[in-house]
C-alpha cells in the first residue's frame, strides 16, 4: 500500500515537472525567435574582458528556454571546480564556501542553544523570564543584524557566520525548551523513584525523550541558515553560492541565476531531508 502510494507520488511529481517544462518551453521559444540580441556597450565589453569573459557569449535574448538552462547546467557541472579568479569559480567551490558558512554557524548556535535550551526547560522561572527577550530577538531579519555584524566584527566572512548564528539559534532553542518541558511526569518520576543522578537523568531520560522535538528545531533552524547565507553573500561579496547569483545578475546572465536558484533549492532540499531521516530514527513510534 505504501510503496504503491510512493510510485504514484512519484509518477505525478514527474507528470507535473513535465508539463511545466512544456509550459516553459512554448511560453519562451517565440520571445527567442523575435528578439534581437542587444549590442554589449564598449565599457560592458572591456568590463566582461577583465573578467576573463567573452562579450559576445554574453549577450541573452530574453527569457532562456528549457534547452538553454540545461546546456548552461551541462557547463557548470561538467567542469565544478575550476577556479580562474575572485569572479569566476567552479559552481562546487563556491558551494563549498557556502556550505562552509553554514556549518560553522549552525555548529555555534548547536552548542549554544540546546545546552542553553536544556536549563531553561527545566525551569520555568528561568522560561517566563527568558520568554519575552526571546519572542523579541527571534523574529528580526538576517539584514538587519548584517550591518551591525561588519560593524563589530569587521570581517565579512566572520560576519556572515554571525548573521547565521544569530538566526537560527532561535528555533533550536525554543524547540529545546519545549521538549524538555514536555517529556511526560510519570518517566521523570520514575527516575526520582530509583534516584538517578541529575545528570544521568538528563541523557537517559529527558534527552532521548525530547530529542524528536529537539531535531525538529535543528531541522528548521537549518532551513533558516540556509535561506540567509544566501542573503548574506550577496552583501558581503567575494565568494558563495549568494555571491554568484549577484555576481551573475550583474553579468546579466539570466541563465545562470536560474541555475543558481535551482542549486540553491537542491541543496536546501537535501539538507532537509537529512535532518529528516535523522528525525525518523530517533523518534518513538508505540
Amino acid at each position: 500500500m505504501f510503496t504503491s502510494l510512493n510510485f504514484k507520488a512519484t509518477l505525478v511529481s514527474v507528470l507535473l515537472l513535465l508539463v511545466f517544462l512544456g509550459v516553459w518551453q512554448v511560453a519562451t521559444a517565440p520571445l527567442q525567435k523575435v528578439s534581437t540580441s542587444p549590442a554589449v556597450s564598449a565599457e560592458r565589453a572591456e568590463y566582461l574582458k577583465m573578467l576573463g569573459k567573452d562579450p559576445e557569449t554574453q549577450k541573452e535574448t530574453g527569457f532562456p528556454t528549457p534547452v538553454q538552462m540545461g546546456q548552461t547546467a551541462w557547463k557548470h557541472l561538467s567542469n565544478p571546480v575550476y577556479d580562474n579568479g575572485p569572479n569566476d569559480k567552479g559552481i562546487l567551490i563556491q558551494l563549498g564556501y557556502s556550505l562552509g558558512r553554514v556549518g560553522l554557524g549552525f555548529l555555534l548556535a548547536c552548542l549554544v542553544a540546546i545546552p542553553l535550551g536544556f536549563v531553561i526547560g527545566m525551569s520555568p522561572l528561568l522560561r517566563r523570564a527568558l520568554d519575552p527577550f526571546i519572542q523579541v530577538l527571534k523574529p528580526i531579519s538576517p539584514l538587519a543584524w548584517m550591518p551591525l555584524a561588519l560593524y563589530t566584527i569587521k570581517d565579512s566572512s566572520a560576519s556572515g557566520i554571525f548573521v547565521i548564528f544569530i538566526c537560527s539559534v532561535w528555533p533550536m532553542l525554543i524547540n529545546t525548551a519545549f521538549g524538555v518541558a514536555s517529556v511526560k511526569r510519570e518517566w521523570l518520576n520514575v527516575a526520582s523513584t530509583l534516584e538517578v543522578k541529575p545528570l544521568r537523568r538528563a541523557f537517559l531520560v529527558i534527552l532521548p525523550a525530547a530529542a524528536p522535538t529537539i531535531l525538529t528545531g535543528m531541522r528548521i533552524s537549518m532551513g533558516i541558515a540556509w535561506l540567509v547565507i544566501v542573503a548574506a553573500e550577496m552583501l558581503v561579496g567575494g565568494t558563495g553560492i549568494g555571491y554568484f547569483v549577484w555576481n551573475e545578475w550583474n553579468n546579466l546572465s539570466l541563465t545562470n541565476v536560474i541555475f543558481a536558484i535551482l542549486v540553491i533549492g537542491i541543496v536546501g532540499m537535501l539538507l532537509d531531508l537529512s535532518f529528516a531521516q535523522l528525525q525518523k530514527k530517533v523518534t518513538y513510534v508505540e
